[in-house]
Order: structure tokens, then sequence, then C-alpha cells
């Protein structure tokens, strides 16, 4: 399906959570980028998931200005993270051009995910974070209990929980730590009624756009791979739910991901 513009939105959107670097996008990278940005998104936010991925991440957003990458260590994937890659997290953020210390986070989704280590991993990067003066993007699942309470003893400069699902009371806490929200794909469909619950309730300064590309797809699209060219549709749910006009809505989530993150689109 050919993606269009949306009409009377002059601001850019930004996709505050899509992973280009991985291999989904190896065949047509640069053609989605080309048609993403012809749907209007103008910024790309592409967090890592290990240590091995950010030269190559590094590489990606050197040749795309509207690229910005953010390096961290996944909890899904605690197993493969060494000492050494949290020892080196702190040199390669100091090498510049990153703008978050991501995606980092505790899931306890994953019953098999060792939860100290990821614990360990987690607080060590949220420090390594402060010290940098960087923001953080965050993976939480069934875990945002433990993720407060370790945010308010490693105190960082705000940041995105990707993927929001928590309750209305937990987004509250994350907003006094200095912290939006991200809604994706997940709020297209017509099911996901605790999200459009909660997209609707919450402030809209809380407010940042995402996909999760290549996963957590619209509706539209239920099946294939996730795109950030889709991310209109994800706009023009929340707008819709918030019986706002897309444009505003456009802008306010725009600026709520250049505060937070420091972007200059």
């Amino acid at each position: 399906m050919e993606m269009r513009r949306p009409e009377n939105i002059s601001v850019e959107l930004i996709d505050t959570h899509c992973h280009l670097d991985v291999d989904a996008f190896d065949p047509d990278r640069d053609e989605v980028l080309t048609r993403s940005r012809a749907a209007g998104v103008g910024g790309f936010v592409v967090p890592a998931v290990d240590a091995v991925s950010w030269p190559g991440l590094r590489a990606l957003c050197a040749a795309h200005a509207d690229l910005y990458a953010a390096y961290g260590l996944h909890p899904v994937f605690t197993a493969r993270h060494a000492d050494a890659d949290v020892a080196a997290l702190a040199p390669a953020l100091a090498a510049g051009d990153v703008v978050a210390v991501g995606e980092i986070g505790l899931d306890f989704f994953v019953s098999d995910i060792d939860r100290d280590r990821q614990q360990v991993l987690f607080e060590a990067q949220l420090a390594i974070a402060r010290a940098a003066g960087l923001p953080v993007v965050l993976h939480v699942r069934k875990a945002h209990d433990d993720v407060l309470a370790a945010l308010r003893r490693v105190r960082v400069p705000g940041g995105i929980v990707h993927a929001f699902n928590g309750s209305l009371q937990q987004a509250g806490q994350y907003l006094e730590l200095g912290f939006c929200l991200g809604f994706g794909g997940m709020l297209t469909y017509d099911h996901s009624r605790r999200l459009h619950a909660l997209a609707k309730e919450l402030p809209v300064e809380a407010l940042v756009l995402e996909t999760d590309a290549p996963d957590l797809t619209v509706a539209s699209h239920r099946g294939e791979r996730n795109s950030p060219e889709y991310l209109p549709e994800v706009l023009a749910t929340l707008a819709r739910l918030r019986e706002t006009d897309p444009g505003e809505v456009a802008r306010q989530t725009t600026d709520n991901a250049c505060k937070v993150l420091r972007l200059e689109v």
C-alpha cells in the first residue's frame, strides 16, 4: 500500500523506537526510509539490543542525518551480555552521536531470563546513563514497579518508556521522573481497550509515537513486517481517541520527543 503524507500536517513525526539496523531491513532499508520520509516521518530513533550491534548502528546513523542512535543491552538477551559489554558502554557513549542509553530495562514476562542478572545489568546501565547525562529508552514487561524502584535509586535525566502498557498510576510515577510514554501499533487494534483508555486519559505532554519496527505492526498490516512508514496510522488513531486534530497531536508528540531526547529535527 502506498503511504501518503497526512493532509494538513506540516510538522515532521518522530518514530521514537524503530530497529532499522536489523536484518529484516537489509533488502530494502533505503526504500523504507524514502517511503517513511514521504509519509511525514522526519526522525528515527534506533535503539541497540546488544554490544555487537553498536558499530553497525553507528555507521547506519552516520549515513543518515535523521537517524539517531541509542546504545544499550536489552534485557531479553541477558544471557549474551558479558561484563565486558557493560564496561564498553561508557566509552561507546563518549564517542558521541548518541541520544540515549537503550534499549534497557527489565522483562519478567519471559520466565527463563535470570531476573537477578537483569537487575544488575539494568542498574549498571542506569548509572552509566546518569554519568553520561543521557536519557534512557526503557523496555518493561511485567516489571513496572521494579523499574520504577530502580529509577528512584539511580536517577537519570528522564527518557521514554517504550510500548507503555502499565497502569495509569504507574504512568503518573514515570511522568514524575521525567519520562514520556511510547504508543505504537498496538494502539490501532480494536481490542486494545486498555491502551485506548490510557491514550485518552494521559496528558498529551506525556505521549510520544513509535513503531518498534519490524515488530508490533499496525492493524492494517497485521502479520507483516512493521515499518516507520506506518507511523501516521498510530498518529491518526491517537488523535481519534483523544478527539483532537491530528496536526496538533503531531506537533505535541514531536515536541515531546525532541524535549526528552534533546533532538533537533
